[in-house]
């Protein structure tokens, strides 16, 4: 049997999902309510509007048009990508601050990534326990067993591992339950006001810009702890406890409050700041967590000094 299908009909190529555009993306453009009803990032939802895979009532549309409530969505998914492949290699400058039968803790050099990710093809702080021969939990997606929290890549600093199953099961819990005491250092440009304080706003996804993230109502709760420990003329030494772990979060909630990490150029840090001062990246280090651990119920704590990039911008602010 052979089937045609003229224009404005979806191909069946994918998983087909059907559903009524709810009352919260009421008036929202077509491309933008794919993205949040799927979690498909921008680009790939205009792409699927601008291929035909995405009707309204049956009937396609610009990825421009607004969608109103009631109105029958129809969207072909694309097929999930293949995981990205686990690659042992040595990852120079990632150091083993401590490792038992349970957990490995590291301090991660700038320019690794946590795990493998789609697009990503620089080292891994996986990859390099693997190659180190540390032995991972199986639990989690395939290309980030083990994994129970993340570092940025621009961001250096302590980060644990789970290598057991019981270890990932209540590192995950302890994580998710906000018992993790996460503590980073940041340099942002110019003085806050006040110099002690609390940003408790929303993040998700930015509307308009991929691989950025923004305070946005109705996005997931996040909620940042700030304390000024040192000021310069032209910028700030904070320290930063986490009691939420957005993608970004600092990074995002700083920026909100107009005084971005230093050298993160994606959130709106000066260039001749971060230039003046050597930085190829944001200053903003991890550099304190403390947790249960998972087999002993003992309160562990590890710390990592700066890396020589943030020590000699620090050094330059303070001559």
């Amino acid at each position: 049997m052979t089937s045609t299908y003229g224009a404005g009909q979806l191909r069946p190529t994918g998983d087909v999902r059907s559903l009524p555009v709810p009352d919260g993306l009421d008036g929202m453009r077509l491309d933008q309510a794919v993205s949040r009803l799927f979690g498909l990032s921008r680009t790939t939802a205009a792409a699927l509007v601008e291929a035909g895979d995405a009707l309204v009532d049956g009937v396609a549309r610009l990825k421009s048009e607004r969608v109103s409530a009631g109105s029958w969505l129809e969207v072909v998914l694309p097929a999930p990508a293949a995981a990205p492949t686990v690659i042992a290699e040595t990852v120079p400058g990632l150091r083993i601050v401590y490792s038992d039968d349970d957990i490995v803790v590291v301090d991660k050099p700038v320019g690794v990534a946590a795990h493998p990710s789609p697009g990503w093809s620089g080292p891994t702080v996986i990859g390099g326990l693997a190659a180190l021969g540390h032995t991972i939990a199986t639990s989690g997606a395939a290309e980030r067993q083990g994994i129970v929290h993340r570092l940025d890549v621009g961001t250096t600093g302590v980060m644990v591992v789970a290598k057991s199953e019981q270890a990932y099961s209540l590192l995950k819990r302890a994580f998710k339950a906000r018992e993790v005491e996460k503590r980073y250092h940041a340099v942002v440009q110019g003085h806050l006001d006040p110099l002690r304080g609390t940003v408790d706003a929303p993040i998700d996804r930015h509307p308009h810009h991929d691989y950025r993230w923004a305070v946005v109502a109705g996005g997931k709760p996040s909620i940042t702890h700030y304390d000024t420990l040192e000021a310069f003329p032209a910028a700030s030494l904070l320290d930063v406890r986490l009691e939420t772990g957005r993608t970004h979060q600092i990074r995002v909630h700083l920026s909100t409050l107009r005084h971005p990490c230093v050298g993160d150029l994606t959130y709106g840090a000066d260039p001749t700041l971060s230039a003046r001062l050597g930085l190829a990246r944001q200053w903003l280090h991890a550099h304190e967590l403390a947790f249960e651990h998972p087999r002993t119920a003992e309160q562990v704590r590890f710390v990592s000094d700066y890396p020589d990039d943030l020590e000699v911008a620090l050094r330059k602010l303070r001559d």
